[in-house]
């Protein structure tokens, strides 16, 4: 977050919050703290994050509850009690921000909440009235630091000034000009080695043609455009009259070239959303890459283990070959006692050969049966990356909710300590309305399969699933209701849709009566087998495409 976003926030933040009274302190991660104070147009969230690669100060919708909470944000909590928050201070193009806080508007402050947004120098402290440091997000040790460091009890100590000059309305074209043109470097580089407050993202805004190109040769007429939009921007910094506008790209910004535009509301907020989407984007890709690395270890692992059985029981093949030898040797017409003795041995190692097959035949079995389970994690993780109609909290739950089910049924450290937490927990599978009216359930791990079409299936419900193919269990709650063609074929799509075959223009769905359905023993979970079936077909687009135009109250998206 650069100098003129932060001015922006703050902008928008003022009026909604000068005074309030601070009410909750909670901190969802390491890095970020989030801030509920109440003021008489209600209750406002704010996100505090001192995180490298996002430090911000946005506002948030309000946040789920996280309880009791870290050190920190008890700390926060005790400190700021029944206190109000009297003012937002943010000087000159510093990006530090001070919450100044006193029992009542009016009274002198007794506590000071400190941001510094200054990249991996980041930080968040809490000061007391002599500004003496209570509590912070990190410590900075003298190892950590020879500038600036920092820890509880220390006398607060402002970050060191920023180089280059303060921009100004009040200079004139040919000295600031003069200023840029000093060295012959590119412009980018004259921009923000020159002035404070100029962050690459702003550099572009300002003059995304000439950013690469040597401020020697850039001609008058590029000058003198590039000089208008600087004076628009410090005259949206001097009135604060900002607007948040997207680009093509993704990004933003918000200020405008255009002196006529007027103030935004809601631009903290809209910030909020934009910085979540893309962290919780970033957070579900490195979870789901994680997860995927994870699979590919335990796939490695069973394929050598399955691979070592089966060589195992090709050995086992040979008991024929040893039972023959060892009658070939009883037969002889007179046979020696190291002949009846070798022959005795042979068939003891034969009977061993035998004996083993079952027991091999069970492991193979078993490995088997794990690459099959590793196969539908694999699935469920290809629908939860491709689900962009599903907000992504919903989603990164749901992964978090099949890592913790691999973690129980392949993993066998604490299994029976995880096994006991999975039963504390209800599956939560995806569930819609058909178009007319019923439920429709679809499991997206191995046991929301089990769970809606073994144990909560009742007689008169149907079962669909994409045949010889991993993926998702799909129940149409056929027993509150006569289901038309459209309710089938909605269930068919979604059964093509959350399978490894949802590349596929049309996708063959079985369609089983669940009371047809049987448990394999010893098989995991989700893992059933159906006499009979009727074999039809599904388009997932058609699915997708349902799932995009959804709205909440016939989506049902839980918590998996």
């Amino acid at each position: 977050m650069d100098l003129t976003t932060l001015r922006a926030v703050l902008s928008d933040l003022r009026p909604q919050l000068l005074p309030s009274r601070f009410e909750k302190a909670q901190q969802p991660d390491a890095a970020s703290l989030q801030l509920g104070f109440r003021s008489l147009k209600g209750m406002l969230w704010l996100e505090l994050s001192w995180q490298a690669d996002a430090p911000r100060l946005v506002q948030i919708p309000p946040p789920r509850r996280l309880g009791a909470g870290s050190t920190l944000a008890q700390q926060i909590q005790h400190s700021l009690r029944q206190m109000a928050l009297t003012d937002l201070v943010q000087s000159g193009f510093e990006r530090v921000v001070e919450f100044h806080l006193a029992p009542r508007p009016g009274d002198p402050v007794q506590r000071v909440v400190v941001l510094e947004l200054m990249g991996r120098h980041s930080n968040l402290l809490l000061l007391d009235q002599r500004r003496q440091v209570i509590a912070l997000g990190r410590q900075v040790r003298d190892h950590q630091s020879r500038v600036r460091p920092i820890s509880t009890g220390d006398a607060y100590v402002p970050p060191p000034g920023l180089q280059g000059l303060a921009p100004s309305s009040a200079e004139g074209f040919e000295r600031w000009r003069d200023r840029l043109r000093l060295l012959p470097i590119p412009l980018r580089k004259a921009l923000q080695q020159t002035y404070q407050g100029i962050s690459p993202p702003l550099a572009h805004q300002l003059a995304a043609p000439q950013l690469s190109t040597s401020v020697e040769t850039i001609d008058q007429a590029a000058w003198t455009d590039l000089y208008r939009h600087w004076q628009a921007w410090l005259h949206c910094l001097e009135t604060e009259r900002f607007r948040l506008d997207w680009d093509e790209e993704g990004g933003y910004r918000v200020w405008s070239s255009s002196p006529d535009d007027h103030r935004q509301d809601g631009l903290a907020l809209a910030l909020g959303h934009w910085y979540q989407e893309r962290i919780d984007a970033r957070v579900l890709s490195r979870a789901g890459d994680e997860l995927r690395q994870r699979l590919k270890r335990w796939r490695s692992k069973e394929e050598l283990a399955l691979l070592d059985q089966q060589k195992r029981l090709e050995v086992c093949n040979d008991s024929e070959a040893l039972q023959q030898q060892a009658d070939a040797l009883l037969c002889l017409p007179a046979p020696s006692r190291e002949q009846v003795d070798q022959a005795q041995k042979l068939y003891r190692r034969a009977r061993k050969l035998r004996r083993s097959v079952a027991v091999l035949d069970e492991r193979i079995r078993h490995h088997s049966e794990r690459l099959q389970l590793i196969d539908g994690s694999e699935a469920f993780m290809d629908d939860l990356q491709a689900a962009s109609w599903q907000d992504t909290i919903t989603r990164l739950d749901a992964l978090d909710g099949l890592r913790r089910e691999l973690d129980e049924l392949l993993n066998p450290v604490g299994r029976q300590e995880r096994r006991r937490q999975q039963q504390q927990h209800t599956p939560q599978p995806l569930e819609l309305l058909s178009p007319g009216g019923l439920l429709l359930q679809v499991g997206r791990n191995h046991r929301q399969n089990d769970w809606i079409s073994l144990r909560q299936a009742r007689s008169g419900d149907l079962w669909f699933h994409a045949q010889e193919c991993p993926g998702s269990h799909v129940v149409l709650k056929s027993s509150a209701g006569v289901a038309d063609e459209d309710d089938l074929q909605l269930a068919r799509d979604l059964a093509a849709y959350f399978s490894r075959a949802r590349g596929n223009v049309r996708v063959p769905v079985v369609m089983v009566p669940t009371e047809r359905l049987q448990r394999i023993a010893g098989a995991g979970p989700g893992t059933v087998r159906h006499g009979g079936g009727e074999v039809s077909w599904g388009v997932p687009q058609a699915a997708e495409t349902r799932l995009q135009d959804l709205d909440a109250p016939s989506l049902k998206a839980r918590k998996g």
